[in-house]
């Protein structure tokens, strides 16, 4: 963590899913549902047993237990991501490295990239599913000109989560080969404002930002905020629509079975040699099968 910024203040984040333990509002979890399900998926893909695996964060037994049930991963166990942020993970531990809906509220995210990286062994797998920067795209807007409205400024309300682009670059300078990013957006449809930010802190996902405002939204910013929504991101049938991204990752330790990327210049043909060639055997084939007709 030396030199990172605090953009999270963990404590309040572990009091808002202490909070969230309590409420247990049914469909909330529909995000941690959805990011188990991809994830299973895409393991399922990779021809390998994995022996010994962590999952960094995940507040849920569910990720271990999907993982279970599909017989993959091997033994998992949870590892917490603390105050600190430094991983009781032995250098070389681990066949496998997953994580869930947790990435986003990292202060030191390289650094800890680079933790799950030095704990994985060579060929060792790396698979998170973070929130990405689209994220409540719409509640951001409506709180900010609400807020700067009624009181003449408005303090960040909703995090700013990483864009895609950013990820996949942590990935390559933690030192992870064959990084590949993706992105996935759902469109959430809620009664009202109020009925989403209801699970939001179902989910722990309320502001536990740093740098937030101690004071508290009013009813009137509340109100106002609602009502922009309501003009701006509802339906015809008057429900309003919520945008959530998640970026699933992957990355391996490096190994020397691996494929590796052509070096620069290495190329025996240019680019614009390859296409050209391409279109006179596409015009060959073209003449053949018109000659034969």
């Amino acid at each position: 963590m030396a030199g990172a910024p605090t953009l999270f203040d963990r404590r309040l984040l572990d009091q808002h899913r202490a909070r969230a333990e309590r409420m247990a509002v049914a469909g909330s979890d529909f995000l941690l549902t959805r990011a188990i399900e991809d994830l299973v998926e895409r393991l399922a893909t990779v021809n390998r047993h994995f022996e010994q695996g962590a999952d960094i964060g995940s507040l849920s037994p569910a990720l271990v237990e999907a993982l279970a049930e599909a017989g993959q991963g091997g033994v998992v166990e949870r590892i917490p991501i603390d105050e600190s942020e430094a991983l009781p993970l032995a250098a070389g531990s681990l066949d496998l490295a997953v994580s869930l809906l947790q990435l986003q509220w990292v202060n030191d995210l390289p650094g800890l990239l680079a933790q799950i990286k030095r704990a994985l062994r060579p060929d060792g797998l790396f698979l998170a599913t973070l929130v990405g920067g689209d994220t409540l795209n719409e509640l951001r807007t409506v709180l900010t000109i609400a807020e700067s409205d009624i009181r003449g400024g408005a303090a960040p309300r909703v995090a700013p989560f990483a864009d895609i682009r950013d990820i996949g670059a942590l990935l390559q300078r933690a030192g992870f080969a064959l990084p590949v990013t993706d992105s996935d957006r759902l469109t959430v449809r809620y009664d009202s404002m109020f009925h989403l930010m209801r699970d939001l802190r179902a989910m722990g996902a309320t502001n536990a930002l740093t740098a937030r405002d101690p004071r508290p939204l009013t009813r009137a910013i509340l109100a106002r905020a609602a009502s922009l929504y309501a003009e701006r991101y509802a339906d015809a049938d008057g429900r309003i629509r919520a945008t959530f991204e998640l970026i699933a990752l992957s990355g391996w330790a490096p190994h020397e079975s691996q494929q590796k990327p052509l070096k620069p210049g290495s190329a025996k043909m240019r680019l614009a040699d390859a296409i050209e060639a391409a279109r006179k055997d596409a015009e060959s084939r073209n003449s053949e099968e018109k000659g034969g007709e």
